[in-house]
């Protein structure tokens, strides 16, 4: 039994929508960054950085118990635990590993920061708007051109590049953008919103 903290956002919700897509067994943990227990010494145990999600897997790679940070790190180590949603072929495994970096590096910093400025800062930054909106749009356009050729941003296999990226666009109406300007992530998007797995996923933690 995999142990998952977590919070309802993008990032906690990658890792949701892996382990049910895995089958694998986990009890969450719902940690409630918005009062602080991110900073609780019992998960800074786990998570030095005091961010979700991180998990705890009794039976790690050597058998022993292993803690793990950064979605990113804990989809590969899914992955690999279980050789699913990364591809076997050395050509499609580095294909879906550069996707995943550019959701970790572009996709979540970005889209990040507009939900800020247009969300939660205490009043209007026009200069950051501008900035964050225009570059989230490209970055839209650059998942959209991907997916012109290719039914995932992989290629032809659904991998966790596609789980890390959606929660994300799924917050499409806080940066105020219309899928419909992007049909090939809006026909993307519509597919992984499809499967059931992800729909399990998305609704964790309960709160």
């Amino acid at each position: 039994m995999i142990d998952f903290y977590t919070w309802s956002t993008p990032n906690g919700r990658k890792v949701s929508i892996m382990l049910e897509e895995c089958g694998l067994p986990y009890r969450t943990h719902a940690i409630n960054i918005g009062q602080g227990e991110q900073f609780k010494p019992g998960f800074l145990a786990i998570n030095p950085n005091s961010k979700i999600p991180a998990i705890v897997d009794p039976e790690g790679p050597d058998g022993q118990p292993i803690a793990l940070m950064e979605s990113g790190a804990i989809l590969i180590y899914l992955a690999g635990k279980t050789g699913k949603f990364l591809p076997q072929a050395v050509r499609g495994r580095y294909d879906a590993l550069q996707w995943l970096m550019f959701q970790m590096g572009g996709v979540g910093p970005m889209f990040g920061q507009v939900h800020h400025f247009l969300r939660a800062a205490k009043e209007p930054v026009p200069y950051a708007i501008e900035r964050y909106v225009t570059e989230t749009r490209r970055l839209y356009g650059v998942l959209d051109k991907q997916l012109a050729g290719n039914e995932w941003l992989a290629g032809g296999e659904y991998t966790i590049a596609d789980m890390a990226t959606y929660p994300w666009v799924a917050r499409h109406e806080w940066h105020k953008t219309d899928l419909n300007d992007f049909p090939n992530v809006k026909r993307w998007f519509d597919a992984i919103s499809a499967r059931p797995a992800v729909q399990r996923g998305m609704a964790v933690p309960k709160i």
